[in-house]
């Protein structure tokens, strides 16, 4: 088992995204790197390190004249500056230079922050991300997108910064909680519902096989996961048009994020979200109920929440209105034109949305 996704820039190849079983080709992928004479940096959060770091550090040894550590207590909590200039420290102490390399070791935050700090450490070093989580897998490793929180903002600060590689072990799926494992299928059931029906009835036809956390059923779906991203990505590198539309649920999706206070993890708040753009989308006549009816199951099915209790619909407009996808004061919204065609619409109504919210709002 093992498949390559190749991204592109301009035409050209730009990194590889591997997809393995275990950690045994990240050797490989390192040293085509050239790093015989210069150092690596894993960076990764307090849950993941204890399952993984050493064993990526024994591979990481082969390929560098230097290989160090740097590990933060895990959870959104950590995604601040604060721990970017702990990094920071840590790299300049260690005379780290541009050729180095830092290693994002862990989910969606480690990627997230290790990417930032790549991009902005000496103006750019080079990253490598091994994601461990579903979520980080389908979605944050891939197209260089990296940030940060700031003051209980999400993502508000980041850069794009893309990867000289993204290694993917499919066993460390396996140490995932459910609640983790299954939040992952938020991004992943967006990938089908905003461009691609075949890849949306794929799922559908490998539930049980995915419940069970089969690798084959893995592979297929995490590959084409990538395969869908990688297209957007290469159309629209720095989202100014066709990869926004890879925001479908996540205007709501995050504004419940930060109302939960990040108690809830970021695939079920988009899961809750994509429900409201879909109810908005059958309000406005483009899905049909057997379509919106249809994406409620599809949720629901691997475990994901399509409402969520105990917030106020105008409280999560309010906190929607400071989302970096806004455009010239007007919330630039993701609907369903129709299943498997998202659309991008900037005339959304403050009364559309809490609508749209009171259908997800318990």
């Amino acid at each position: 088992m093992s498949k390559l996704v190749t991204v592109h820039e301009q035409g050209i190849p730009l990194y590889g995204i591997s997809i393995e079983k275990d950690y045994s080709g990240l050797d490989a992928v390192l040293a085509g790197l050239d790093l015989q004479n210069h150092k690596i940096c894993i960076v990764t959060d307090s849950h993941v390190a204890p399952l993984y770091a050493a064993e990526v550090m024994d591979i990481a040894k082969k390929s560098a004249s230097h290989v160090m550590t740097f590990t933060f207590p895990a959870g959104e909590q950590s995604k601040t500056l604060g721990i970017i200039e702990d990094l920071y420290e840590e790299l300049i102490k260690a005379h780290f230079d541009r050729k180095d390399v830092l290693l994002a070791l862990g989910g969606g935050v480690v990627g997230d922050m290790t990417g930032y700090a790549a991009a902005t450490y000496l103006r750019g070093i080079r990253v490598v991300q091994l994601p461990t989580s579903l979520l980080a897998m389908v979605d944050s490793s891939i197209g260089g997108k990296t940030g940060v929180d700031f003051r209980g903002y999400k993502n508000m600060i980041g850069a794009f910064h893309q990867p000289s590689a993204v290694y993917m072990n499919l066993a460390t799926l396996q140490s995932l909680t459910e609640e983790q494992y299954f939040s992952g299928f938020g991004e992943i059931l967006k990938h089908g519902l905003i461009q691609d029906m075949q890849y949306f009835g794929l799922i559908k036809t490998n539930l049980d096989a995915l419940k069970r956390r089969e690798l084959d059923a893995l592979e297929a779906v995490v590959s084409g996961s990538c395969e869908i991203k990688r297209q957007v990505v290469e159309e629209d590198p720095t989202e100014k048009g066709k990869r926004a539309l890879l925001n479908f649920g996540h205007t709501l999706g995050h504004a419940i994020e930060k109302q939960m206070d990040f108690q809830m993890l970021h695939g079920a708040c988009v899961a809750v979200g994509m429900v409201a753009a879909a109810y908005l989308s059958l309000q406005r006549g483009y899905l049909k109920q057997n379509e919106y009816d249809q994406i409620l199951a599809s949720l629901r099915a691997l475990q994901l929440p399509v409402e969520v209790s105990g917030l106020q619909a105008e409280e999560i407009l309010r906190i929607s209105k400071n989302d970096k996808k806004m455009n010239g004061g007007q919330i630039r919204f993701i609907l369903l034109e129709s299943m498997g065609h998202a659309i991008m619409k900037d005339d959304v109504t403050d009364q559309e949305l809490l609508l749209a919210l009171d259908a997800v709002l318990r």
